[in-house]
């Protein structure tokens, strides 16, 4: 493989995923149409389809979804505008007297001259009663994981690293770059 192309808005991203894989990632930053549906595959399936028809060589792509099961598949991929339009606290306030079970999930789509191939990670856990907690990013604040009762946002950076890996399929796709293509 010449060169393999990160799309996404945020270069860190990039330069994390260059480390675990071992070898340059480029990174790119595309504007791309992103499809409304609360299927994340779907979603992340079209993303990289569309990366690779602007880039033309290897890409790939994520996105990730929060599910609350009180909620069906909601937020879901909408995870971000919720964040971005409703206080944590009024997000948790939402699921007062319902389960609190979520599930956290995150898809990695490659795509090179063939068909899409998509890696998943998940990590089950709740929602907090309030959000908690200053570190991390997006929803951290109130995402409790499964066998903790902190958010993400309060975890130390070991605790957080291994729920990071939990939910990005970084082995997955390691492992497919490693035995499908030649660097």
């Amino acid at each position: 493989m010449q060169s393999l192309t990160f799309v996404t808005g945020n270069q860190s991203k990039a330069e994390y995923l260059s480390q675990y894989l071992d070898f340059p990632v480029v990174h790119q930053k595309i504007d791309l149409d992103e499809i409304q549906s609360l299927d994340l595959r779907e979603v992340v399936e079209h993303k990289v389809r569309q990366a690779y028809d602007v880039i033309k060589s290897p890409v790939i792509v994520e996105d990730v979804s929060l599910e609350f099961a009180a909620l069906g598949r909601l937020p879901g991929t909408f995870i971000k505008f919720f964040v971005e339009e409703i206080p944590f606290q009024e997000i948790c306030d939402i699921l007062n007297g319902k389960s609190r079970h979520a599930v956290a999930k995150c898809i990695f789509g490659y795509c090179d001259d063939k068909e899409p191939v998509l890696f998943e990670g998940r990590l089950d856990g709740r929602i907090a009663e309030k959000p908690a907690g200053n570190n991390g990013y997006g929803w951290d604040q109130i995402f409790i994981p499964e066998d903790y009762y902190i958010t993400r946002a309060q975890m130390n950076s070991e605790e957080y690293k291994k729920s990071y890996l939990q939910i990005k399929p970084f082995e997955k796709l390691k492992r497919f770059l490693e035995t499908n293509t030649t660097t």
